[in-house]
């Protein structure tokens, strides 16, 4: 009866914490002066294996192209790390890894 009270406890908490990540995440792109990553549209967050390293789906708008957005959050990752650490309550920050996907309909 009780045996899967821990691990949806466990799920709701990795749940939240990709929320409250992906809301951290949006909030330093928008805060940089940077009209390529401003244009970034943060898609969603999941655990990648687990909630130690978070995979950060982004999508850029028309015209930017993704190899160009993947370079610069590339150089903006240990800033938009720590905007997180401090957004969120763990012990310790989890690891970022940015997938850049393509504007909708382009390939």
């Amino acid at each position: 009866m009780f045996g899967g009270t821990a691990a949806r406890n466990a799920q709701r908490k990795e749940r939240q914490l990709c929320r409250q990540v992906q809301e951290a995440v949006s909030d330093a792109l928008a805060a940089l002066r940077d009209d390529v990553l401003q244009g970034v549209w943060v898609m969603g967050v999941e655990p990648a294996p687990d909630a130690s390293r978070l995979a950060v789906v982004v999508q850029v708008r028309p015209g930017t192209p993704p190899e160009v957005a993947a370079a610069r959050l590339e150089k903006v990752a240990g800033y938009v790390r720590s905007e997180v650490a401090g957004a969120i309550t763990r012990k310790r920050a989890p690891t970022l890894a940015f997938q850049v996907l393509p504007p909708e309909g382009e390939p």
